[in-house]
């Protein structure tokens, strides 16, 4: 059975009406300037999220909460053995 793709439990059919009624609401003008000012204030929100958890980390660091050379360590080894990975699938999909 295949399944569809949804976003946030939406289908394909849902998106279209949202965007339709958005048009209507909105106009065709309006529209990219509706967009742009989402995207604004979601890198907004992105950045504040940043600086927290920068905050965070910083005042993990100064606190000894975290050990950020074990975390390194730690994903140093794990890309190691994701590149062992790649290179041991690259060679059995090129045999299939």
């Amino acid at each position: 059975m295949i399944q569809l793709v949804t976003f946030l439990f939406i289908g394909g059919t849902e998106i279209i009406f949202i965007l339709f009624i958005v048009v209507l609401v909105f106009g065709a003008d309006k529209l990219p300037e509706v967009a742009r000012g989402l995207g604004k204030g979601m890198r907004t929100l992105k950045d504040a999220t940043n600086d927290i958890k920068h905050e965070v980390t910083k005042s993990a660091k100064e606190s000894n909460i975290i050990d950020t050379d074990a975390a390194k360590d730690i994903q140093d080894e794990l890309n190691k053995v994701k590149d062992d990975l790649e290179d041991f699938t690259g060679s059995v999909k090129r045999k299939m």
